[in-house]
């Protein structure tokens, strides 16, 4: 699937950058009917008529549909389907796949998690974006930055995302201890926690462990915050450093000494967002998305939001998340998608997105807009976080790399190798993926 690029398949520079699972194609077969066959394949935005808007599964309880139906109501002669995917970003992405490989119009706009850009663009699966009608000031930079493969954008942000810590607040009253900044404070905290009457056995530092995407977004937090690298500016290959074996053994020793609970060894996102809100989770890195679902199952008396703690002294790395939508090369009507595109990622949808689902928003002024931060105080916290977040490694073999991560780390964090180990293993595989 890999183009020829500088080193390869590796994507330098600023290039690059949450259930139906497979669904059928959504409206009728002759949705195209106003668009010639060479457009489908095509960059030119040609085709007005029913498009479909494709994305993972939708937890904010049909916030998505509404806006949706807003749209439709607008728009009668260009209505949008929404088609819900799995929850997990390993399956989406192999539906999305699926769907260019057979060179299916089923898909239109989707929603491309902003690490899958380079991957999708340069297979030519999605069509390049006109930069000049996309652009707006105040779009943070970094974000802006996730839609870009060669310097053009291929797909348009439309949600950001950054990990912050989740805690619980009546917990930590009960403990009679303070909301902790340090990773001595969080296991201090947890130990407290645990000795009052209820809480002996509650989980402490919970995450996204299992063999999945996320140990790869998790794993890259603790090598990026001592100090180590997957690959430099040039795509060559620095896995292999004092610092990212320092940082994998902290990992390592959270689950080792119990702070990390080994049932998170099995974690995706709403595994452990579950473990929390029932009470078995102290706390737990997680994506800001999660703010709404808390709201509704705990109050905000019974949690709260902060920054992720440092580690040893090392001010903590979050990994850079967020989703984009990309116009499918194959779509038969991409002027309406391209219009649904501008809709989706405005200013107004942005403003939707916050304070209906908590996404994180793609526009720096929606994190010091008053009303917004008398609704979400946690803003200024995800803003840092966002700031201070480093993306995980850019690669059109992006599916080679992850693979390569997760099959390295899951059996250190399962005891079941030593850092050296898996940092020399990965080396190899990663060189092998990456520089070919």
């Amino acid at each position: 699937m890999a183009t020829s690029l500088p080193r390869r398949r590796f994507i330098q520079g600023s290039a690059v950058a949450a259930a139906l699972a497979a669904a059928a194609a959504c409206g009728s077969k002759d949705k195209g009917s106003s668009s010639s066959g060479s457009a489908a394949s095509s960059g030119t935005f040609e085709g007005t008529g029913p498009i479909t808007w494709v994305q993972g599964k939708d937890n904010s309880g049909g916030m998505v549909q509404k806006r949706i139906d807003q749209w439709n109501e607008e728009n009668p002669d260009e209505q949008v389907t929404l088609i819900e995917l799995s929850a997990e970003a390993d399956q989406q992405r192999q539906s999305f796949i699926n769907n260019a490989q057979t060179k299916s119009d089923a898909y239109d706009v989707i929603s491309v998690d902003n690490v899958w850009v380079a991957e999708f663009a340069a297979n030519q699966w999605i069509v390049e974006l006109p930069k000049d009608e996309l652009t707006a000031p105040d779009i943070i930079e970094s974000v802006w930055n996730t839609g870009l493969y060669m310097d053009k954008l291929y797909a348009m942000p439309f949600a950001t995302d950054s990990s912050i810590m989740y805690y619980r607040k009546d917990f930590l009253a009960e403990a009679g201890v303070e909301v902790p900044t340090t990773w001595e404070e969080v296991t201090a905290a947890i130990d407290a926690v645990r000795k009052v009457a209820g809480h002996e056995n509650i989980g402490g530092f919970g995450g996204q462990f299992a063999k999945y995407e996320g140990l790869t977004c998790c794993a890259s937090e603790f090598i990026n915050t001592f100090g180590g690298s997957f690959v430099d500016d040039s795509g060559a290959v620095t896995i292999n450093s004092p610092e990212a074996i320092e940082g994998l053994q902290f990992l390592m020793d959270g689950f080792k000494n119990g702070y990390i609970p080994t049932e998170a060894l099995e974690w995706k996102e709403e595994d452990g967002r579950n473990a929390f809100e029932a009470g078995n989770l102290l706390f737990y890195r997680q994506w800001p998305y999660q703010y709404a679902n808390n709201l509704e199952a705990l109050g905000e008396e019974k949690f709260g939001v902060t920054a992720l703690p440092s580690l040893s002294g090392n001010t903590f790395v979050p990994t850079l998340g967020g989703h984009n939508c990309g116009i499918s090369a194959f779509s038969k009507n991409k002027a309406t998608a391209l219009k649904f595109v501008k809709w989706f990622t405005s200013a107004e949808s942005e403003k939707y997105a916050l304070e209906t689902q908590t996404l994180a928003p793609i526009t720096a002024s929606l994190y010091e807009d008053s009303e917004m931060l008398a609704k979400f105080p946690y803003l200024p916290t995800l803003r840092e976080s966002l700031d201070a977040a480093k993306g995980r490694p850019k690669a059109v073999a992006y599916g080679d790399v992850t693979a390569a991560i997760q099959d390295a780390f899951y059996p250190a964090i399962k005891q079941e190798s030593t850092a050296e180990e898996a940092i020399a293993a990965l080396e190899t595989s990663l060189k092998a993926a990456i520089e070919g």
